[in-house]
Parts: C-alpha cells; sequence; structure tokens
C-alpha cells in the first residue's frame, strides 16, 4: 500500500495526499496515510462522515472524481476546507472501487498555481492509482476480515534527497556559511534540521537548543499565530513565503521560506519593523497558539452543520480530540434533577452507564463545574482528588480539563476531555479550550431544540399516518413512507385504505407542500377529509372537490396535490381522480404496463370551483396499481417521463404476488430523498 500511495503521488505530480478506507457498514471514511502533509495538519480529518461537506465524502458517495482547482473554488464548494487551510493548492478526490465495492477514498494535493483543470494525463493517473489502491485493500480486507482505522495514521517518509559527496558537502558548507545572515532548515513537521552559526546567533540559540525542536515551542517570541501560518502556507501552497518578527527587546528579524517535497529552507536577516507587532506570548506546552486557532474556526463552521444533539457530540470528538491530543471525551447535561450522559468517546459505556442519571452533586467534577459555570483543569489525579475527595480514579487517565457548555450566558452541561498522558494547561491553552467548550454549548443547545421539535413532529406524523391499513378481502396491499434527508424529516405526504362495504374500498394518496409541522398538520387535515366524502359514497371527482372546497376555505396557504381511487371488487373495475398528482401505474396480468393518463385537475387549496376529470378502468386479478407521490420519481436534471417510465420497468420487473418485495424494490432505486416519499401498492385477489 505505501509503494502504490508513494506511486500515485508521484506520477501524478503531486506533492502529497491523504489515503482513506471504508469498513464493510461503516458510514464514515478513515483516514490510514498521509504523504508530503504533516499529521497534525491532516488530524482534522482523520475520520470523514459519508454524508459531509468534503470533497472525499463526495467522491466516494458520488462514486466520481472531484477537483478543486484553487482557493477561490475551494471556498466556493468547501468552505470548511478553506476555513481550515485558507491557502492556494489544488486538490483531486477520488472513490476506491474493487468490483462493484466502494472500499475508500484517495486525496491528492498539489501546488498553488496548478492550471484550473486537471489534465487527462493527471486523470489517468489517479484512475489507475485508485483501481490498484482497491485492489489493496480488498485483498486485506479478504486476509483480515477488516481494514485498519487506527486513530494515528502512519506518514509516508519524504523523498529521500541526493546525498553529496564529501567534497560537495564541504563546498555545500563553505557556500552556506558565506551567505550573509544566517540559514536553517524545517522538515515537514516543522523541527529544525540544520542551522548554521549565523542563524543560531540572530535567533539568540544555541545550535544544540534549535536542531530538532519546533522554533515557535523553543523560542517564545516566535509563538504567535502569523509566523505558524507562514509555515503553513509554504507547506500547502508549495510557494515561498515571508515573514517579519520581533525578538525582544527590539530586534527585528525577516524569514524567508522556500519549500519542496522534503523540507523548508529558510533565510533569516536582519530586518525592519513589520505590520506585525511584537508578541508578549510565553513558553506552552500542548497545541500552539494557531494550532488552537485553525481548530477552533475549523470546530465552528462545522457545529454550524450539526443537526441534532449526537452530531454535535460526534463533531465535537472529530474535531477536538486528534486537535488538543486529548484520548477521552464526555459530554453530560443536567435532566429532571439527574446528571445525564449525552455522548461520550473514548470511554467504555460500562463505565459511564454507572454515572448516568446520577443524582446532580456537587461533589462530582462534571456537576460542579455544570453549575458554577467556572471550568476545571487538573494536571494529575492528586489535584483531581484535592478538590473532589470522593471521586475514584477509575478511567486510567492521567490529565483531566472540564468546561462548562455555555448558551445564552447560563451553563447548560459541561464537557470532560481526558489525557491518557501527563499533560500541564498553561494560560493561553485554558483560554482557547474555554472558548472551543463555548462553541459547543452554543450548539448543543439548538440541537436540544432541534432533537425535541424533531420528537413533537414524529408523535404528530405518527398520529395521522395510519397505524395499519383496514384488512379488506380480496385485496393485497403494501404501503411505504419514507421521509425526506433534509428539515425535521417530516413532511405532508399520506397515503390511506377506505373500506367502504363488502365489495368496495377507497385508497388515497397525496403530498403537502413542505417539511414541517405545518405540512403534517395539513395533511392529517386533507386525510380526513378524503376519508369523509368517500365513505358518505362520493365518486373519486366529488372526493376531490369536496375536499379542495374545505381547503380552500381554511386557507392554510400550502397546496396538495391528491390521487383517489374507488375499486370495486365485485366488477373488478375501477375509477380514478388527480388534483395535479402523478399518474398511477397499472401492472396488467399479462405483464403489460401502463401509465394511467387521467387529466389532472388543479392542486387542492387553489380554486373552490375546480373540477376533478375521472377515469375509469379495468383492475382484474393479478394486477397491481401503483399509487406513489413525486419524492419516489423526481430527481435534478431527470426528465419526468423518463423517471415515471423507469419505475414502470421496475414494476413490470417485479413479482406481483409479493407486493412487500416490491414496494421495498422501489423504495431502494428511489433518489436521494430529496423529498418525502409515499407508496401504495394494490393488487386484487381472485
Amino acid at each position: 500500500m505505501d509503494s502504490a500511495m508513494a506511486a500515485v503521488v508521484r506520477e501524478s505530480g503531486a506533492f502529497g495526499g491523504l489515503l482513506y478506507v471504508l469498513p464493510p457498514g461503516d458510514d464514515a471514511l478513515w483516514q490510514v496515510l498521509v504523504a508530503g502533509v504533516p499529521q497534525e495538519m491532516a488530524a482534522p480529518w482523520r475520520r470523514v462522515g459519508l454524508t459531509d461537506p468534503m470533497p472525499v465524502a463526495d467522491a466516494v458517495r458520488q462514486r466520481r472524481l472531484v477537483w478543486r482547482g484553487g482557493r477561490e473554488d475551494m471556498a466556493r464548494q468547501y468552505p470548511r476546507v478553506a476555513l481550515v487551510l485558507p491557502y492556494d493548492f489544488g486538490l483531486a478526490a477520488a472513490p476506491l472501487v474493487s468490483g462493484t465495492a466502494v472500499r475508500g477514498g484517495l486525496v491528492l494535493l498539489w501546488p498553488g498555481g496548478h492550471p484550473e483543470r486537471l489534465g487527462a494525463a493527471e486523470r489517468a493517473v489517479i484512475e489507475e492509482g485508485c483501481r490498484r489502491l482497491g485492489g489493496i485493500v480488498e485483498t486485506m480486507l479478504d486476509r483480515d476480515g477488516r481494514l485498519p482505522t487506527a486513530d494515528r495514521p502512519r506518514t509516508l517518509p519524504p523523498p529521500r534527497p541526493r546525498t553529496p559527496s564529501p567534497f560537495e558537502a564541504s563546498v555545500l558548507s563553505a557556500f552556506v556559511d558565506r551567505l550573509p545572515g544566517g540559514s536553517c532548515a524545517l522538515d515537514l513537521d516543522g523541527r529544525v534540521t540544520f542551522v548554521t552559526a549565523g542563524a543560531a546567533a540572530l535567533l539568540g540559540a544555541g545550535r544544540a537548543e534549535l536542531v530538532g525542536a519546533l522554533p515557535w515551542e523553543t523560542l517564545p517570541w516566535m509563538d504567535v499565530p502569523h509566523v505558524e501560518d507562514r509555515y503553513r502556507a509554504a507547506l500547502v501552497s508549495r510557494r515561498p513565503q515571508a515573514f517579519t518578527v520581533a525578538r525582544p527587546p527590539d530586534t527585528w528579524l525577516s524569514f524567508e521560506l522556500y519549500p519542496d517535497a522534503t523540507g523548508l529552507s529558510v533565510r533569516i536577516t536582519p530586518g525592519a519593523r513589520g505590520e506585525e507587532g511584537p508578541s508578549g506570548s510565553v513558553p506552552t506546552s500542548g497545541p500552539s497558539r494557531a494550532t488552537v486557532l485553525y481548530h477552533l474556526m475549523h470546530l465552528a463552521s462545522t457545529l454550524t452543520e450539526a443537526v441534532g444533539v449526537q452530531d454535535v457530540v460526534e463533531q465535537t470528538a472529530d474535531q477536538l480530540l486528534p486537535a488538543l491530543g486529548a484520548q477521552g471525551m464526555v459530554v453530560m447535561a443536567p435532566e429532571d434533577g439527574r446528571l445525564r450522559i449525552v455522548g461520550h468517546r473514548g470511554y467504555h459505556a460500562d463505565l459511564l452507564d454507572r454515572y448516568d442519571a446520577a443524582p446532580l452533586d456537587p461533589a462530582v467534577p462534571g456537576v460542579d463545574v455544570m453549575s458554577t459555570g467556572v471550568p476545571g483543569f487538573w494536571t494529575t489525579f492528586d489535584e483531581l482528588r484535592a478538590r473532589y475527595p470522593a471521586t475514584p480514579h477509575e478511567d486510567g487517565m492521567a490529565a483531566w480539563a472540564v468546561l462548562p457548555l455555555i448558551a445564552s450566558g447560563r451553563p447548560i452541561g459541561s464537557l470532560l476531555l481526558a489525557y491518557a498522558r501527563p499533560h500541564a494547561f498553561p494560560p493561553g491553552e485554558r483560554a482557547a479550550l474555554t472558548s472551543l467548550a463555548g462553541l459547543v454549548g452554543q450548539a448543543l443547545d439548538r440541537a436540544r431544540l432541534y432533537d425535541a421539535k424533531h420528537h413533537l413532529a414524529h408523535r404528530l406524523q405518527s398520529a395521522l399516518l395510519p397505524h395499519t391499513l383496514p384488512r379488506v378481502p380480496r385485496l393485497n396491499v403494501a404501503a411505504r413512507y419514507l421521509p425526506a434527508a433534509h428539515g425535521l424529516n417530516v413532511g405532508g405526504d399520506f397515503y390511506d385504505l377506505i373500506r367502504l362495504d363488502e365489495h368496495t374500498a377507497g385508497a388515497t394518496i397525496g403530498d403537502v407542500q413542505g417539511h414541517n409541522v405545518d405540512a403534517a398538520a395539513l395533511m392529517g387535515q386533507v386525510r380526513t377529509a378524503v376519508h369523509a366524502h368517500a365513505t358518505a359514497g362520493a365518486p373519486p371527482d366529488d372526493v376531490l372537490a369536496g375536499t379542495n372546497r374545505l381547503l380552500t376555505d381554511l386557507d392554510p396557504g400550502l397546496f396538495t396535490s391528491c390521487a383517489y381511487v374507488h375499486l370495486d371488487l365485485a366488477t373488478h373495475r375501477a375509477c380514478v381522480a388527480l388534483a395535479g398528482h402523478p399518474p398511477p401505474l397499472v401492472r396488467h396480468a399479462d405483464g403489460r404496463m401502463e401509465t394511467l393518463r387521467v387529466p389532472p385537475g388543479l392542486l387542492l387549496g387553489v380554486e373552490p370551483d375546480t373540477l376533478y376529470p375521472s377515469l375509469e378502468f379495468p383492475l382484474p386479478p393479478g394486477s397491481v396499481l401503483a399509487l406513489y407521490t413525486d419524492g419516489l420519481v423526481e430527481a435534478p436534471g431527470v426528465d419526468l417521463d423518463d423517471a415515471i417510465a423507469a419505475l414502470a420497468g421496475l414494476v413490470e420487473a417485479c413479482d406481483p404476488a409479493d407486493l412487500d418485495e416490491m414496494a421495498d424494490t422501489l423504495i431502494r432505486h428511489a433518489p436521494a430523498p430529496g423529498d418525502d416519499i409515499a407508496l401504495l401498492l394494490i393488487s386484487p385477489l381472485a
């Protein structure tokens, strides 16, 4: 796998890339290989959900190559990526396909200045590389029965530079020493690998102290966001960068960064005051301020897209744990006088179950922080036990931060971050962690409100849709309902089967405009009106006309499509009328398909005196009548007639004696549910 990954990076002309695997049955991609960029820079995307707005998720889900050719292009299509990496670079993402299965995804990165479009030769290399990598992943799955999803992916070593001869080395050393100022080299992780005496003198540090260290950690005055930002910009864009920074008390230095595939060459010369002012920062442990700033922005953009409480928990864990180097996370909130574990990562459920629904005891750190709004930081268990003597050391962790989740100025919960190794919390990091918790608290408050509305809407919709369809002698029926994939996942699609007498029945299906509680409530009114008119013995045209008059009187501001069918099981005939609804399909007993071309009347609720033409047709035993809403056939860029014809082909290919299997097949082949889907299949029996 390593050699195949290195080959596709090299042959495509990319400077680096990320390799993901998709374990069978999983809903997320896991990063397993990193090439050409530091682990820390790739950390926000170690786990990518298949529905996340990310290039690799789109590539895998849609089975196509995704290309973004620069900063503006990236910002338009994937603002989350552009916010975290606001630099000029090209990105291609493609699925790893083996046979008919998608086994992962590949991301490749090009320097800024790449042509706007991806070349044909580059595409060919990517496609061949994905086929090869997909085959390797498939082989791993066949051999081990699983795919690697380790928390920390492997990093491919950069290409080895040419080793100079002893003579060349002496000449190069003399050349560097003759240059004014100083020079040093950084590896791709930003650590100093070489420094001249002149550079060490300008930096005010010994060469032994600098080699192997990150400059912004060893030199406190370099721990300012723009220093690491320019280093990141050089790595991602592969273009030279420059900045000035003040070495206390008043020495200004100018830095020029020149990147390549193995690292960065840095020229240091005396400079003049730049636009950036000197920093009063102090040495820190843990992530630098620039790193935390990037992850703060990334978390903010991510949480704006989180919907429910579990979305907030998952997104927070995905972003914070790798960014902060933590190994465990627990989100807690009060509920009915008890402590509730809202979600967690890195802990065994058995341990947390003992605390779920426990009393709100201030002797518990999460409860105390929640009630006071004051964060707590403990670098050892002795510190934690000194503050909370009754707390047992059950999780095996070495350091903890417990942060209040604040929304609208009040604590609504607490967030625990746990570290497996000793961890200090200097003032800068404490402030950053508190800010991060503030974002989580606001998102959690919104998510809880959404979940409450979602629960209420589903209860309303469940009460309005039929729990079971009535048993009608000599009639086989199957029904399905699938909510839209956006909004509250509720809407106005409905269906019903109405037993009229021993030999007759009515069937209806409809679609109220919208995907909210109002649509669900109106759906109940429409279904009730259709049921009332049908049981009074009205024919299909009068059923729709009467329902239409009711809706125009109510003036709900929403329109409804509807189909109503009267079924005569004695004569094996049926009559249908439509109100702006897609045409029903009939699979005749001989297998022939027919689309019932009924003149559709206006949608219900538009004009009070609308007439609804009806059509009578034979429906003998062995035939199947398919009623459906437009969510089953409508898709962007697809002609509606073509979509209905494709649906008819599926009905024709199914076994008419097994309506449940037919219904499952039709739903399975439906477009991605951007709209609700209702389906009602009816087949008379002899």
